[in-house]
């Protein structure tokens, strides 16, 4: 195809389910990619967090190539040795005690949903079955976490959507603590909403959460889709709130760009699960799981959690430092880590088209939010170019 016909082929025959940028990416190295054209971009999106160690890791790809030509799929008949390596690795740092494997992040949230439910069916609290989640929550597309999401433009078209689902806003924290009554099967939180617009939980919230769910017998889940795996400066993000859940739900930078989510949960509630509650065709597959296994052995073994902090520390103070110079255009700044939503009172969309013009890929969410997820590669001389783009954009 020619150039322009890529896009053009894509308008007509695929699904317009995409609002894509007019860009065609080809290449990619490190924090850096380029479009069909030769343009180079500095990616501070990552794929909506999910190449969290840059394009083309040589360590990552060399594990994808290994297993590729050794075995690429068995199905979950059969035991596999990169899906119990990856599992291990997970619960010694951390994930809790049993692992679940699927294929994205809404597979992880629908299986986290299920297993509650079950949970409390096996201890014969057959009403105990309600979902409760937060507003302006974001846990995925299909039926079970397309209701977990409270946005009703989102929802709007699909119903009927199934029953047991209800929301409630975390700023009253009281309010929300309420909510949990005898009738929740488990509470589904974001530590930090990003499809939201990059919104940290409310302090003091989690740990009101936890102490409720303890009471009422509730599970508590932490969707770490989007903010787990490195993105606050600690492993999972439960670790960065100090505030331990029953289930946790990963998926985007557990294999650095490869499709593969998972479930983990404690040795307790693991057992709503029995043999054929759950299963997936492609989930655990093995080439997956050994890139995954190479991310995040790299991510611990380079020491990436504490130039996490540093970078973050660093762009943080640079991103005030333009407030400062333009407290009329920007509102607010928000995030914790390599997470980082810059809340604009201009438009956004204009503002990011000129960041993209100039050689910056990110994104806007919740309407007017500029979404910073840059990779753990980034040096501070990515982010002095990335907010020097942001400033003569102002």
């Amino acid at each position: 195809m020619m150039t322009n016909d890529y896009q053009t082929f894509d308008k007509t025959n695929v699904f317009n389910t995409y609002a894509r940028y007019p860009i065609t990416l080809v290449k990619g190295e490190g924090a850096y990619v380029w479009d069909i054209h030769g343009k180079k971009y500095l990616d501070f999106l990552s794929g909506i967090s999910c190449t969290s160690l840059g394009h083309c890791h040589p360590t990552i790809t060399a594990a994808i190539i290994k297993q590729a030509q050794t075995l690429l799929h068995t199905s979950n008949l059969y035991y596999s040795p990169p899906s119990i390596e990856l599992a291990k690795f997970l619960i010694e740092h951390g994930g809790l005690d049993k692992i679940f494997f699927c294929n994205s992040g809404a597979e992880a949230n629908e299986a986290a949903i299920k297993l509650a439910r079950k949970y409390h069916w096996r201890k014969g609290a057959k009403n105990k079955n309600v979902i409760l989640s937060v507003d302006h929550s974001f846990h995925g597309r299909t039926f079970a976490a397309l209701t977990a999401t409270a946005k009703p433009a989102i929802q709007e078209g699909f119903a009927p959507l199934p029953l047991g689902f209800k929301y409630e806003d975390w700023d009253d924290i009281h309010k929300f603590c309420q909510a949990i009554d005898e009738n929740v099967a488990a509470v589904i939180i974001e530590p930090i909403q990003g499809e939201g617009g990059i919104h940290v939980a409310p302090p003091g919230l989690l740990e009101a959460v936890r102490t409720a769910c303890d009471k009422t017998g509730a599970l508590l889940i932490f969707d770490e889709v989007q903010c787990g795996l490195g993105r606050t400066g600690e492993l999972f993000a439960y670790q960065y709130f100090k505030v331990k859940p029953d289930i946790i739900t990963l998926a985007k930078g557990i294999a650095n760009g490869l499709p593969l989510g998972a479930m983990c949960a404690t040795e307790q509630a693991a057992t709503g699960f029995a043999l054929g509650d759950h299963g997936t065709t492609f989930g655990a597959n093995p080439v997956s799981c050994s890139a995954a296994f190479a991310n995040l052995t790299t991510l611990i073994d380079d020491h990436y959690l504490a130039k996490i902090k540093q970078l973050s520390a660093y762009l943080l103070a640079s991103l005030q430092n333009l407030q400062k110079k333009y407290p009329q255009a920007i509102k607010e700044i928000r995030g914790v880590g390599l997470m980082i939503g810059v809340e604009l009172s201009v438009d956004a969309k204009k503002v990011l088209q000129h960041c993209q013009e100039s050689g910056l890929l990110a994104n806007v969410t919740a309407d007017n939010v500029l979404r910073l997820l840059p990779p753990y590669v980034i040096e501070k001389s990515d982010i002095d170019f990335a907010v020097d783009v942001i400033a003569k954009t102002l």
